[in-house]
């Protein structure tokens, strides 16, 4: 008798064991890539990437949750074996994502380095691991996981991280492993499957489990390799169904190998100086730019009413009144707010000392945030914003952003990315210590190991 259901397809149907194209051109792709043959902008910048993520990791394992969970890990014993790369992996990723200051890709919609980085530093533990391997298996981890961003439409209840990071984790661990090529196509249609089911609320509600699903990106993919060894086996088009109906829609496969290994997402990503949301950051531009307009800071006192027109996801962050770090981080009313109080959008600007300012949440309460369709639609490639600031005087300033600072079209030079690195790091690990650690991985690709760079970012 014939299935009748809408959407129910009968197995005689699905099993066929046919694997996509795409997969196996990945697959030898990911075998064949070798470190002499990525591009000069690929090695640069995946060393800042890696020095970038370190500085997250390196800030974000001082907040207290991190200390406490990671306490906590430890007391339960052989659960976590005194630094396991399982749980070293977890702790890194939660870590790095805990300020909101790791790097992104704007086409992927996401943040693929740090559900990769984390698990490439702990697999450490387990293998010698030469700077150039580390470059490389970070490049196509971090390229494959953005490749699945931006051939899907993740659902717009989703938060990205956690997704589609666990195949650029265990992408990363294969190639570190040596896995053959059908070992790659394994590796990935397992890791498909164990994404978590992200809630994109939580970030809205500064729910702070959010920061934990980088990390357990990290630890899945390590985990998906090892199952992968073990002979455990998974569907034969684990990213196609998962973001094509599962997760995510519109599933494009065709965008998976698009000028693969000629265009890297790496080389296209984008970092970050605000301590905020992404969506935040065309508004904290123009707003930077009309406080070069007045001549200098804006006195709080003297802002009449701001307005914000920007694209739609931007545009949903307009809660005024977040009730925690990470709501604020999450909020274009208290980011504007607390960048015209503090000067700049830094970390300290989001702890609970700014937010608890009476000035602040005053002008939080001025800022309205619209979207604007035609903003909306110059997605993914621009992240527009329109700020328009009345002070009690009368005088309106005005200013428009098409793109982020830090973005592809508007990079920030390798300088600005070792000065933010200082700034987030260093009061953690000294300056001097920091300044090792810079040196160490911008010269990773003539590196034999990788250990002492970890050895360089440890606690003290």
């Amino acid at each position: 008798m014939a299935i009748v259901t809408e959407g129910v397809v009968p197995a005689s149907e699905l099993v066929t064991g046919k694997k996509p194209k795409w997969l196996k051109d990945w697959a030898r792709f990911a075998r064949a890539t070798k470190f002499e043959t990525l591009p000069d902008v690929v090695v640069d910048r995946t060393r800042l990437v890696i020095l970038d993520c370190l500085g997250a990791i390196i800030a974000g394992r001082t907040e207290p949750e991190v200390q406490s969970v990671t306490k906590r890990l430890g007391k339960a014993g052989k659960a976590r074996r005194a630094g396991s790369p399982l749980m070293d992996a977890f702790l890194g990723g939660t870590a790095g994502t805990m300020l909101e200051i790791d790097e992104g890709n704007q086409y992927a919609r996401g943040h693929p380095a740090i559900h990769v980085v984390p698990a490439v530093l702990a697999a450490a533990k387990l293998r010698k691991i030469s700077g150039q391997e580390a470059i490389v298996a970070t490049a196509l981890g971090y390229e494959i996981g953005s490749r699945i961003g931006i051939a899907s439409k993740l659902r717009v209840t989703m938060h990205p991280h956690g997704t589609w990071g666990v195949v650029g984790a265990a992408l990363a661990i294969a190639k570190l492993g040596k896995a053959s090529a059908a070992e790659i196509e394994t590796v990935i249609n397992i890791a498909s499957s164990l994404g978590l089911t992200t809630s994109r609320r939580t970030m809205l509600e500064g729910g702070t489990v959010r920061n934990s699903y980088a990390g357990f990106s990290n630890m899945l993919g390590m985990m998906a390799w090892e199952m992968t060894k073990s002979g455990f086996t998974g569907e034969a088009d684990g990213v196609g169904a998962v973001y094509g109906g599962i997760a995510a829609t519109d599933w494009k496969p065709a965008e998976m190998t698009e000028d693969l290994g000629t265009r890297w997402e790496i080389a296209r990503n984008y970092f970050k100086r605000h301590a905020a949301c992404r969506y935040n950051h065309g508004a904290l531009d123009a707003l930077a730019d009309i406080v070069r307009q007045h001549g200098g800071p804006i006195a709080p006192e003297k802002v009449a009413a701001v307005a914000v027109d920007t694209y739609v996801w931007a545009a949903q962050l307009d809660h005024p009144a977040p009730q925690n770090m990470l709501a604020a981080k999450f909020s274009m009313p208290f980011s504007l707010a607390t960048t015209i109080v503090n000067g700049a959008a830094t970390l300290d600007a989001f702890r609970d000392m700014a937010r608890a300012n009476a000035v602040t949440q005053a002008l939080a309460a001025k800022v309205t945030v619209n979207e604007d369709p035609a903003l909306t639609a110059k997605l993914p490639g621009l992240r527009p914003a329109r700020v328009t600031l009345t002070l009690t005087d009368g005088r309106v300033l005005k200013a428009e952003v098409l793109t982020n600072k830090g973005d592809t079209e508007d990079p920030y030079s390798r300088d600005d990315v070792i000065t933010k690195f200082h700034e987030v790091a260093g009061p953690s690990i000294g300056a001097e210590r920091a300044k090792a650690l810079v040196a160490a991985a911008l010269a990773l690709d003539t590196a034999p190991s990788i250990t002492p760079l970890l050895q360089l970012s440890e606690s003290l």
